[in-house]
């Protein structure tokens, strides 16, 4: 397949979101096709002779956060030397984006090489009946990852289906450690047939109840599910009752566990335009590794925490990491869609804000870094999140609201947006703009050079509006102000 035609053929796939605990019949074997298992991604992963076990690797996950995190430690992990590989999602523009080599996204080429090789080992094991529906969007992107970071970045090269020994192999072999991005909760996420050397669970909270659980405990529970017997934990939850749950499975399992903020400290904690700086202290020592966040956000503190202690844990294991490759990587780290900064007076920022813990951690932000200015709000949500929560926070504390619409086929439209949230607009200022870029504009142009312009609420939107601003840039009647 080529390109064009292999992401339109994952795109009309079964999205593990499209239907909460809806099943698939099984076939006559008794194989379950259930949307959330781990039986067709174990199938394809032994199929393909499980690549996922070629390298060594990181599992994250987390309700936010994890993200951020993967990114920090691949970047650590570069600039201690290492060719990593780092499995993300959702992507923001382009799908390449969720599997990458050495912080170079997936080329083309290699993407459409890399699901032809895996749809022709599905379509043989459909034939066979040993899988009872094909696999899914996610598990299929995920099997595109581990075989092309545990098989090498060649799969032109690499032996199909029908092929009774390998061709020429790979010119680059396995990457020398990947990271893995959980895609939702844990235990039966398509990602959790690996074996880590170390496990991370970011922060917890309440997203995707319908799939985890309504309480804090069943969803910390399922993203616990990533901890495997004897295993390597770090952990930087904050909510008691979500700790208690990690402890309690890492004893289960005898794993090692390390909360973070049991093991480090943070001395001369400062911020220089919204991004911070600290010196970590370890427990039970003097010595300090003095660390830059590169993007915005008290929060992002934490996530650097866990991908520092991770990177020492991997350290520990023998790989060759040090505390000036930690503090170089965390520096470097390049995480967008996530408080970016787009320009200046006014401020206009993009977020992926989608939960209400986020929503919090954003009007932390506002208060912190915009407490004398108003903000101007471009909001956009799918069907799925906790609208109204997420509205009551942040709604009330901007000078304008404009509702719009992520180019996603989940996305609430604009004018339902209003009609469920609307009343907690309190300056009155209230519009609906369903194209993204329009709303934009929209909010841009109500902003004095001193106010700040927030788009929020999606991933997707932030995407949309980010391939937007690239648009906008080559216009040559749009003069860009620098966000230097």
């Amino acid at each position: 397949m080529t390109y064009d035609e292999s992401v339109r053929y994952l795109l009309s796939l079964g999205r593990e979101l499209a239907a909460p605990r809806q099943p698939v019949p099984s076939n006559a074997s008794g194989i379950a096709a259930h949307k959330l298992n781990l039986q067709n991604i174990s199938i394809l992963g032994d199929r393909l002779e499980n690549p996922h076990r070629a390298c060594p690797c990181v599992h994250i996950a987390g309700t936010n956060g994890k993200g951020s995190t993967a990114a920090m430690l691949e970047a650590i992990l570069r600039a201690a030397g290492l060719r990593t590989g780092l499995y993300t999602s959702p992507h923001l523009v382009r799908i390449n984006e969720r599997i990458r080599v050495g912080g170079e996204d997936i080329s083309d080429a290699d993407f459409a090489a890399a699901f032809s090789r895996i749809q022709a080992f599905i379509e043989v094991l459909l034939a066979s009946g040993s899988l009872a529906a094909h696999p899914t969007y996610f598990e299929c992107l995920t099997a595109m990852a581990f075989d092309y970071f545990g098989n090498g970045c060649h799969p032109s090269q690499r032996r199909h289906p029908e092929s009774a020994v390998a061709d020429e192999g790979s010119l680059s072999g396995p990457v020398d450690l990947a990271i893995y991005e959980v895609g939702m909760g844990g235990r039966l996420d398509a990602t959790n047939i690996i074996t880590p050397e170390v496990a991370v669970i970011t922060q917890i909270d309440f997203d995707h109840e319908s799939f985890l659980g309504h309480s804090i405990e069943e969803i910390a529970a399922e993203k616990a599910g990533i901890i495997k017997p004897g295993a390597w934990v770090v952990t930087s939850a904050e909510r008691p009752e979500a700790r208690a749950v990690i402890a309690r499975r890492c004893a289960e399992q005898d794993a090692r566990l390390v909360e973070v903020d049991s093991a480090y400290g943070l001395e001369n904690l400062r911020s220089e335009n919204g991004c911070y700086r600290a010196d970590v202290l370890p427990a039970r020592s003097t010595h300090r590794i003095a660390i830059s966040l590169p993007f915005p956000g008290r929060y992002q503190m934490r996530n650097a925490l866990a991908a520092l202690a991770a990177a020492r844990l991997l350290a520990e294991r023998g790989f060759p990491i040090d505390d000036a490759a930690i503090a170089r990587g965390i520096a470097s780290t390049h995480w967008p869609g996530r408080l970016e900064l787009l320009q200046r007076n006014p401020c206009v920022f993009l977020d992926g804000t989608h939960n209400p813990a986020g929503a919090r951690a954003l009007l932390e932000f506002w208060n912190e870094h915009f407490a004398g200015s108003r903000i101007h709000l471009v909001y956009g949500s799918v069907r799925d999140k906790a609208v109204d929560e997420i509205a009551g926070l942040l709604f009330p504390r901007a000078a304008s609201v404009t509702l719009t619409e992520p180019h996603q086929a989940r996305a609430i439209t604009a004018a339902e947006l209003a009609r469920i949230a609307g009343h907690f607009v309190s300056s009155g200022h209230l519009e609906t703009v369903p194209d993204p870029a329009d709303a934009l504009e929209h909010a841009i142009s109500l902003a004095a050079p001193e106010d700040a312009v927030f788009a929020t609420g999606s991933l997707y939107l932030a995407g949309d509006l980010r391939r937007y601003w690239a648009a906008r840039a080559a216009e040559p009647n749009h003069a860009l102000r620098s966000a230097s």
